[in-house]
């Protein structure tokens, strides 16, 4: 568009006005505004930037009103600098009390007169630099317009045009909008040229400096779910919800459906008569294999489903560290995994648990060997033989601390024992406990640890002589860790991930249980404020959980199997 004056033909300006607003999908009131910005720069740059200039352009009949307004101020007013840099200076287009009065007697402070201005013919620099106001304001307003239309079209499929094809990131104009399908963001082996059509996910749309960027994606999990919302009716009217998505773009997916009308099958509706639905995605995936399981809000059942086609002999979960270890027949091993542990990773996204494989054989291998370490324990410490000793696993003791503490009745009742034997068992148990905390007790002066560490709620013996082998010996040192130098924590060396041990590596801390402890060394050292205690649960609540189905020994195994499990 062109400006050559104020004195231009009214109704041209306001053509001009209405084709821009057209062309670029903005108000015309947001145009006029722009002009009316121009021509107050150019008025400013023809009578003086210290002169308040303001510029009404009326949208109805296009006349232009150009008027100069000056502000009466107090006489000792002050102004406050701009920054170091720039000293204070009077504001444009205002006038002294006294100076106003010379030529009017009534004048007050903060009282404005108003001077319409002639019109003017536009400079080559003046029409320069209203060409740049005008085309900077439509830029911005567009930008504004693209992002309000594009931020609540989040989690929708769009149809576009490659318009270009930058070092993979492909760039889509989508009408009213361009968007960016970054790399990582497509489907691999797959190719676009300019021009082509295409179909994407928006799954992102940020507010940047540059203007609205509309994140594009084919790789999406959300993607694959709007296509099966455009295949089966029935998940578009929400009779079938679609739970969760985890994929490996372009090789293989999962998804796990459930109905809400006990009449539908949402395994079948979603692969339709002779799989016709499911094949018009895959199609749209350039022949991503899916598999449709059956969500189930019981966890163990999802994660047995998740991981077919392969079968499942158990589950056992470590629900404080969202792990499950699964058993499965020999011959199903390669089939969980998948290729490259395919299959164990996509079912692992799909239900947020860590999953550990291991087959039938290794779980009874292990088994045997807790067993056989168990009952030498006992028999080391009680001083019993074997038969006693395997007795007392097979009830499911685990520890000597499980022996010594439990009620005496739980002894007694196991076949061949008697009041006498438990209560002699028993106190063996406690025999072995108090030696074995002196011997502890003496290794933890030796090495320098101070009396205060034990007073650390949850610092055992056998962790402060850890923590003395550290060289973490108060709790000043305690408190100044963190849980990564507890627990331990991987770096990157060589090009390889390689493991560092914590302090308190053996003793299987969780991140909240060393976070814990060394916040209780903070709040003992005074350098934070203790957090108040959390209210008691109803008993009814702490009663709803009923019996677990997992007995002692499978809790056991999860508690250990991170050595011995295969890790997918």
């Amino acid at each position: 568009m062109s400006l050559t004056g104020i004195s231009a033909n009214r109704l041209e300006l306001l053509q001009i006005a209405e084709a821009v607003a057209r062309e670029k999908s903005i108000d015309k009131e947001i145009v006029i505004e722009a002009i009316e910005e121009a021509i107050q720069k150019g008025a400013r740059a023809r009578y003086g930037a210290e002169h308040d200039i303001r510029v009404h352009i009326d949208p109805k009949t296009g006349e232009t009103i150009v008027k100069r307004v000056v502000t009466v101020i107090a006489d000792d007013a002050v102004f406050e600098p701009v920054d170091e840099e720039t000293p204070a200076a009077e504001p444009m287009g205002v006038i002294r009390l006294a100076d106003a009065k010379r030529d009017d007697k009534d004048a007050v402070v903060g009282k404005t007169y108003e001077e319409i201005l002639p019109p003017f013919e536009f400079g080559r620099v003046q029409t320069q630099m209203a060409r740049q106001v005008v085309t900077g304001k439509v830029r911005e307003a567009e930008r504004e317009r693209q992002y309000e239309e594009f931020k609540d079209r989040v989690g929708e499929i769009v149809n576009g045009v490659v318009k270009r094809v930058e070092y993979g990131n492909v760039v889509v104009d989508l009408g009213r909008g361009e968007g960016i399908m970054r790399r990582d963001q497509s489907i691999p082996r797959e190719n676009f040229n300019i021009s082509d059509r295409i179909r994407c996910y928006i799954y992102d749309v940020r507010r940047e400096t540059k203007g609205p960027q509309i994140l594009l994606s084919r790789a999406h999990g959300g993607f694959m779910a709007k296509l099966f919302a455009q295949e089966v009716p029935e998940v578009y009217d929400g009779v079938i919800e679609i739970r969760a998505v985890a994929r490996d773009p372009g090789s293989r997916a999962k998804m796990a459906v459930i109905s809400n009308d006990s009449s539908i099958d949402p395994v079948g509706a979603c692969v339709g008569m002779r799989g016709s639905r499911v094949q018009a995605v895959v199609a749209e995936l350039q022949g991503e294999k899916i598999d449709i399981i059956q969500w189930s809000p019981d966890e163990a059942t999802f994660i047995v489903n998740g991981l077919a086609p392969a079968e499942v002999s158990k589950v056992v979960m470590d629900e404080e560290d969202e792990r499950v270890e699964v058993v499965v027949p020999d011959e199903q091993l390669s089939l969980a995994i998948g290729r490259r542990g395919q299959n164990v990773r996509l079912a692992s996204q799909l239900t947020g648990w860590q999953i550990d494989i291991m087959t039938e054989s290794q779980e009874s291998e292990r088994r045997q060997r807790e067993f056989a370490e168990r009952t030498a324990l006992f028999q080391e410490s009680l001083d019993v033989d074997e038969v006693i000793a395997q007795l007392l696993v097979t009830e499911g003791f685990a520890t000597v601390e499980d022996v010594a503490y439990v009620d005496a009745s739980e002894i007694a009742s196991i076949e061949g024992f008697d009041e006498d034997t438990g209560e002699e068992i028993q106190a063996r148990a406690r025999d072995w406990l108090d030696r074995e905390a002196a011997e502890y007790d003496a290794k933890r002066r030796e090495l320098g640890v101070e009396d205060g560490l034990l007073e650390i709620e949850g610092v055992t013996l056998p962790m402060a002589v850890a923590l003395g082998a550290g060289d973490v010996k108060t709790v000043e040192d305690l408190a100044g860790l963190v849980p990564d130098d507890l627990r331990g924590w991987f770096e990157a060396k060589g090009g390889e991930r390689v493991r560092e041990p914590g302090v308190l590596e053996s003793f299987n801390l969780d991140p909240q249980d060393a976070e814990l402890l060394i916040m209780r060394a903070r709040v003992a050292m005074g350098w934070v404020e203790p957090e108040p205690e959390p209210e008691p649960e109803p008993e009814a609540e702490l009663e709803a959980g009923g019996d677990s189905e997992i007995d002692d020994s499978q809790v056991f195994a999860v508690a250990e199997m991170e050595g011995e499990a295969r890790d997918a």
